[in-house]
This record gives structure tokens, C-alpha cells and sequence, in this order.
């Protein structure tokens, strides 16, 4: 007796269903994608229980004839393939010919659906993947899909599905990802008689984000538009001003497909670098549009995930686009707009994301260094000022996009635990500078021009430093050497996977360089997307600023604390530090005359 058999067609329909059917969220991603492929301009959708009880979808599409319902409901029947290379080169949100069978086999589904040339509609009832009846009804145009007592038949699928509030949740989430991509198209969601929510059609696509956003965000949101060599880019993101704390907010589109792509989240972050501290997540919609036989979308019958053809060119374009529309819209400006209406102490932050402290609170030092932790030991300072400085010229590249003398206008007052430098501004109030992260953005920006220049200079050390390193980093050193030498450091192999340090750039000075290297070679280790120059290159000019900036809890001569602020002052970006944290905030007279009751 044979071992293998030929599985029924009502078990291989309820397999099929496991693969694309997970939750009554799944459902509802299925049947208005199809409902979108049918032309259709408005999408009602009602549930009862989350969907576990119900899902009705009805929309005003082209519809289908009576031949048409019964084979929609036959396994791998789909009118959007056709040959091979339609397989290859999917135009369409549904495809795989297995959503309604898949969803009929696992339900009670009522289809109807009546297309525009006919003067009658077709009813079909399905129980458990068996067509019950067929029948002629009066109907408008479109399509209605009911479905009903989702996985009556499959009680262990059942039993996984969560809570309802857990399950409305996915579905909320899943309605309004296709909703943001079609603005043009009326989307209604009801839940136990209840709207939950209910989109107009938009004219303008960025009036759609802040309906579906629902906070005043509008204003934050930066156009994005690029395209090159067949690839487009469009969309909005939003200033490094506006935050979140997760990835909610980010929705990413592959040809109008809502996707969840490691490659293009990674190219939006990498976009993002040196604008958000680590752990914050920016508010981003974008479309990539590509040729269709460049992404494969048939990846998974979820259709989440999609395969480019040239993974490393999108990410390059994504990161470079909107690197590059932040680098033009999103320019730090004299101080955040005031929104605080209570006398509260309330710091005013530059353009740049805001630390995690209680506004009506003392700033801790603590607090402000936590994201970016420093080595407490001091190493040799050099003084800042202009006079003795031979790194402060400033190339035109380099010129500020910001109020020119401003740091230096401001009069210091002194040094809070030795971290912090306390100014006053004649016209605003108390200004109070992180003296590391702004040394950090000077030594940032001062690396990348002599790097551009070609002339920066090395320090020999007095006593070579030796380097272990493990296999994986020692071959990246290895690789490496050419380009560091281009900094100053000078790093020869020593057998196996030993190294000698024997100079460093002079701006660095010559303390404790075998961590920086190390530290260097690890970072670079643990990069896993997009290994090209320009990022490797971005996270050593981190690691060298950090490494070689004054620290947290170091005393400064007032002299020092002038040439600081007056070489902020030349910076491109004297807003943030490399890594995204604030290199200065401000309180106003107002608000400070407010929180002691001299004003009313």
C-alpha cells in the first residue's frame, strides 16, 4: 500500500488557506486589493467581532459576469496571468488566483457581483469550499463578498486568533495601509454598526496621510520626488522635528503594493542618519515605482515581502533621496516654533530630535549623554579659538545654512558640571550648549572636508599600539588600511590578526587610537545592508568625531569655550551631532519670566 496520496481538494483548499488566510485581517487585505484591481472608486467594509463573526466587502467596481463568479472561486482561476511572463512582471494587487477559494474553503461565503453590461446578478453561497446554490439577483454594479464564521471548519486555526480589540486592530491597520496609497478612492469601515473610520475621496494625496495620520502633522511633512535610471521615488517625509518611537508611522509602497521591505526601510533610516538618535523612527510615506520584471511579488502568498532584481541600486536611490531632500527642506532654523501655552519652564529645541526629559523639570547631564555614552577620561584638549586654531578655514562647500555668528554672539555665563556651557542671548533668553556633541559636529564636519581636501594631517605616536582582532575583523582591517591611511592612521598587519598602530590624525590626538580602531572594525562588522563606501565611510567619520571630541565632566577655560562656539558657527549643521542628538537648546525670557510670575 503506497505511503503518498493525492491530498482531497477540500483539504489541499483549507492547506492553501493556511498560507494566505491567517486572521480575519488577511480577509480584508485580499478582497480589497481585489476590490482595487476591479476599478473600483468606493470600498465599504463591515465587520462584526473583529471579523471573526463577519467581513462584508462591497464595492462599485467593474463587477463580473455569471461565467466570471463561478471560476473566481476555482483554485489558481485569475483573469491578471495570462502567460510565463505576466508571472514575472505582476501589474496588479492580487494575483495567485487562491484568495476567494482559500477564503471560501475556511468560511460560509456569500459572493455577488453583477459587471455592467448585465441586467442581472449572480449570487453564489460556498460552505466550507462546497458551492451550496447559484442563484440570479437584482444588483447594482460592483461586487459584494460576505463572509461569514471564519474558520468554523479549522477549530485549531480558530483558537489561535487573539482578542477582538487585537484582531481589529491588525484589521485597522491593514485598512488603512491601502487606504493611504488611494486617495481618490471613498474607504468606509464599520465595526458591530459602529463607523470606525470613514475617508472621503482626496484630491490631494498628503490630505489622505493626515486623515489616515490623525494629528497635525501636515505642516511636517516633506515632499519627496526623484527618479533615476527607470526607478521613481514620491512621497512625503517628515522633518527631523517629528518622531516616533516605533516603526508605525513609516509606510513603504512597491508600485502602489503596500510592503514591509528590510531594503527600503534600511535605505529610509540610512536617509535619516545623523538626524534621529538611535530608537526613534521618522514619519514616512513613499511610493517606489520600478519595471515590473525588476520586482518579483510573488515571493510569499501574504504578498508583504517582494525581490529586487538590483537590491543594492534601490537602496542606494532611496538613501540618496532622501538624504538629499533633508539636506534641502529640512535646514535647522533659529528655534522650534513655541506651542506651550502654561507658564511651565519649557526648553525651545533647534530643529533636531529632543532629548527624553520632564519639560517642567532640571535638565540632568545624564539625561542628555545617556543616548550617546562617552569615556569620562579627558585627552588632550587644544585650545578652540580662532587665533590658534589651524583647522578652523572652512571651505565654500561647507558654508553655514544658518544665522551667521549666532554662537558667537551669544555671551557665555559659565560651565554646568563641567558639561554644559550656560549662554545668555540678548534677545531669547538662556541658551545651553552640549560641549561634546557640538565638537563632535565640528570634528564631524572637519573630517569630511580634509578627507575632500586631501591634506589631513597624521601624529606619529611615540610607543606603536598593538591591535587583536578576531578573523571577520581582521579581514575588514585588512581592507580598510588603504582608506585610513587617507585620515592619518597609519596601521600596518603584524601576522595572523595582529595590528600596529604607529599614527593618527593629528586633529585626534594620540590617546587610547587602538579603541577607536577596534571600535571602528566592529561597527563597520555589523553592518549587514548596503556595504558601500560612502556608509562605511559616514560611520568612520562618527567613530574618529566621537573618539576624538571633548568629554562630558571636562573643565573648560572660558577662552576654549569661545573658540568652541565660534567654530560651531561654521558648521553646516550646528544643530545635532553626527548621531541625532541636540547640541543645544534654549529657553526664552518669556517663558523663564512666565515660570516666576513676573509676566502674566
Amino acid at each position: 500500500m503506497s505511503k503518498i496520496k493525492i491530498l482531497p481538494e477540500i483539504l489541499a483548499n483549507k492547506i492553501a488557506a493556511g498560507e494566505v488566510i491567517e486572521r480575519p485581517a488577511s480577509v480584508v487585505k485580499e478582497l480589497m486589493e481585489n476590490a482595487l484591481d476591479a476599478q473600483s472608486t468606493r470600498i465599504l467594509i463591515s465587520l462584526e467581532n473583529a471579523g471573526k463573526s463577519l467581513i462584508q466587502i462591497s464595492d462599485n467596481g467593474i463587477g463580473m459576469s455569471r461565467d466570471e463568479a463561478l471560476l473566481s472561486i476555482e483554485r489558481y482561476a485569475t483573469s491578471k496571468i495570462v502567460t510565463d511572463e505576466d508571472l514575472f512582471s505582476i501589474q496588479t494587487l492580487g494575483f495567485r488566483g487562491e484568495a476567494l477559494p482559500s477564503i471560501a474553503a475556511v468560511s460560509r461565503l456569500v459572493l455577488e457581483s453583477k459587471d455592467k453590461h448585465a441586467t442581472i446578478g449572480t449570487q453564489i453561497h460556498i460552505d466550507g469550499g462546497k458551492i451550496k446554490s447559484v442563484n440570479d439577483i437584482g444588483a447594482p454594479t460592483g461586487t459584494q463578498i460576505t463572509v461569514k464564521q471564519l474558520f468554523f471548519n479549522t477549530p485549531a486555526r480558530r483558537k489561535f486568533l487573539k482578542t477582538t480589540s487585537t484582531e481589529m486592530g491588525h484589521v485597522v491597520d491593514t485598512f488603512t495601509s491601502m487606504a493611504m496609497a488611494w486617495p481618490t478612492v471613498q474607504f468606509r469601515l464599520t465595526h458591530n454598526g459602529k463607523t470606525v473610520k470613514d475617508w472621503v475621496s482626496a484630491k490631494d494625496p498628503v490630505d489622505r496621510i493626515s486623515d489616515v495620520m490623525a494629528q497635525p502633522i501636515q505642516d511636517e511633512l516633506i515632499p519627496v520626488s526623484a527618479a533615476r535610471n527607470g526607478i521613481s521615488l514620491q512621497g512625503w517625509v517628515s522633518s527631523a522635528r517629528v518622531h516616533r518611537s516605533t516603526s508605525r508611522n513609516i509606510y513603504l509602497y512597491i508600485n502602489n503594493r503596500y510592503v514591509r521591505d528590510r531594503v527600503v526601510h534600511h535605505a529610509l533610516m540610512a536617509g535619516f542618519s545623523g538626524k534621529l538618535v538611535t530608537g526613534r523612527f521618522p514619519v514616512a510615506v513613499l511610493f517606489l515605482s520600478l519595471p515590473f520584471d525588476q520586482v518579483d511579488v510573488n515571493v510569499h502568498p501574504s504578498k508583504h515581502a517582494v525581490r529586487f532584481a538590483s537590491p543594492n541600486a534601490v537602496h542606494d536611490f532611496v538613501q540618496q533621496t532622501v538624504a538629499n531632500t533633508l539636506q534641502q527642506k529640512d535646514r535647522p532654523a533659529w528655534a522650534a516654533p513655541v506651542t506651550a501655552a502654561t507658564p511651565n519652564l519649557r526648553p525651545v529645541f533647534p530643529p533636531q530630535p529632543k532629548p527624553d526629559v520632564r519639560p517642567d523639570r532640571p535638565l540632568a547631564p545624564s539625561r542628555l549623554v545617556q543616548d550617546h555614552p562617552v569615556r569620562q577620561e579627558a585627552p588632550a584638549f587644544t585650545n578652540f579659538s580662532q587665533k590658534t586654531s589651524p583647522n578652523l578655514e572652512v571651505s565654500e562647500a561647507q558654508a553655514p545654512l544658518w544665522q551667521t555668528g549666532f554662537f558667537q554672539s551669544l555671551k557665555i555665563i559659565g560651565q554646568l558640571r563641567d558639561t554644559y556651557i550656560l549662554c545668555e542671548s540678548r534677545k531669547e533668553g538662556l541658551v545651553v550648549v552640549d560641549q561634546h556633541a557640538a565638537h563632535e559636529r565640528i570634528l564631524f564636519e572637519k573630517l569630511k572636508q580634509a578627507r575632500r581636501d586631501g591634506n589631513l594631517e597624521s601624529q606619529r605616536l611615540l610607543l606603536p599600539e598593538t591591535i587583536d582582532l578576531g578573523f571577520k575583523e581582521a579581514t575588514i582591517l585588512k581592507q580598510l588600511i588603504p582608506e585610513l591611511s587617507r585620515y592619518g592612521l597609519e596601521i600596518e598587519p603584524f601576522g595572523g590578526s595582529t595590528f600596529v598602530v604607529k599614527a593618527s590624525p593629528s586633529m585626534l590626538g594620540t590617546k587610547d587610537i587602538a579603541t577607536l580602531v577596534t571600535d571602528m572594525v566592529e561597527k563597520i562588522a555589523d553592518l549587514s545592508v548596503a556595504k558601500d563606501t560612502d556608509q562605511l565611510l559616514d560611520h568612520i567619520y562618527k567613530l574618529m568625531a566621537c573618539h576624538g571630541a571633548i568629554r562630558a565632566n571636562q573643565p573648560l577655560s572660558v577662552e576654549q569655550q569661545k573658540g568652541l562656539l565660534q567654530q560651531l558657527d561654521a558648521c553646516e549643521d550646528p544643530g545635532h551631532c553626527p548621531h541625532g542628538r541636540p547640541i543645544w537648546i534654549q529657553w526664552r525670557l518669556s517663558h523663564i519670566e512666565k515660570a516666576f510670575l513676573r509676566v502674566v
